[in-house]
């Protein structure tokens, strides 16, 4: 089987570009950071009105039902674009209770999460011992083992600082809270949860590095040395597909992930005259565990963008070094990325205990 990107979910992804674009997320990014949600805020609100959030809520609750690739095409775009905030905790939040029976209090917030009224902040200990963005969330839920909580408040004050300053940690503990759910369906539930998140941190990450060779690409058309160029040195030149070849094998694991967590079934097809031969088969993402070919996923895509950032900063000289510099946003987000939901050796471990059939 051969997939690709349907006519629709290209608009899709190039319609959020432009909305993302024109939302000047850099000074979103930055005031985040320093505490001020405000611009960020109105960001989410666009993507709300855009439907990506609705994407992981079912339908009877207002969303368009459980889209992983329509997702990863969203959180590529929201990479692309530094957009801050817990995005990745809110459609998983939005997939953990979209997957019980009973969500109880915490599904009267689906409706709310489809519009992008509710901003969520989620955490698994056994996926990380850290909460992001507890303080600027609209709630805190928490799972672990079987049980789901939600902690009051807005959560705990960011007590770990974070390589991205955007990203403000609180740990997480594993008691207290208000129970709301228990029981084998929560852990179930959180599996699935966890999946989401690391699936959607995974597109991030890759929108995160076609940003970086994009902008590196154009800066070394720009600066010149020796009356040439930069961007024309040889070294220059492979030090950059180097990273385009990892950001061209990652993209196809995640979508083909993407189409694994969906059940195999993907959103739509274009013609197969239409074929781009570096989309590669699903099929060859791995085994058909979703959560194996999440984790490969996870890894190559963040290993991609981390590449990309290294060579940014290279390329870029002292300038990639500069707060200042927009640069660092991307760069800074990179590393924290690759890391989050899963360490790169995590997710290799995940992907060694699974048999692979057929090999």
């Amino acid at each position: 089987m051969r997939f690709l990107l349907d006519d629709e979910q290209r608009d899709f992804g190039r319609t959020l570009g432009r909305l993302l674009a024109a939302a000047e997320t850099p000074a979103a990014v930055r005031a985040w950071g320093a505490g001020d949600h405000a611009p960020g805020r109105a960001v989410w609100r666009r993507l709300g009105e855009a439907g990506v959030f609705g994407l992981a809520v079912p339908e009877k609750y207002g969303g368009s039902g459980f889209l992983p690739v329509e997702l990863v095409v969203a959180y590529v775009e929201a990479g692309r674009h530094a957009v801050p905030g817990p995005l990745v905790e809110t459609a998983a939040a939005a997939a953990l209770f979209g997957r019980l029976d009973d969500p109880g209090p915490a599904g009267r917030r689906l409706p709310a999460i489809a519009a992008g009224d509710a901003m969520i902040s989620y955490a698994d200990p056994a996926h990380g011992p850290y909460t992001l963005d507890a303080t600027a969330a609209d709630a805190v839920f928490l799972t672990h083992g079987d049980t789901l909580r939600r902690i009051g408040g807005s959560g705990p004050e960011p007590v770990q600082p974070s390589v991205d300053p955007s990203r403000r940690l609180s740990r997480c503990a594993a008691e207290g809270g208000g129970v709301l759910a228990s029981g084998p369906a929560v852990r179930a539930a959180a599996a699935h949860a966890a999946d989401t998140a690391r699936l959607l941190t995974a597109a991030q990450a890759l929108g995160v590095g076609r940003r970086l060779l994009d902008d590196t690409v154009a800066y070394v058309k720009q600066r010149t040395q020796f009356g040439v160029a930069v961007g024309s040195f040889q070294a220059v030149k492979h030090r950059l597909a180097d990273v385009l070849v990892a950001l061209e094998f990652a993209e196809p694991l995640v979508f083909g992930a993407a189409v694994e967590l969906a059940g195999g079934t993907a959103g739509g097809g274009a013609d197969p005259a239409d074929a781009d031969p570096t989309c590669a088969d699903p099929a060859d993402a791995g085994p058909a565990d979703a959560g194996t070919a999440i984790a490969m996923a996870k890894v190559a895509a963040g290993e991609a963008a981390y590449a990309a950032a290294r060579a940014a900063l290279q390329l870029h000289g002292a300038l990639g070094y500069t707060d200042e510099l927009d640069l660092s946003l991307w760069m800074r987000k990179a590393r924290a990325l690759r890391g989050a939901w899963g360490t790169p050796a995590e997710c290799r471990a995940r992907v060694l205990a699974s048999p692979t059939p057929g090999r």
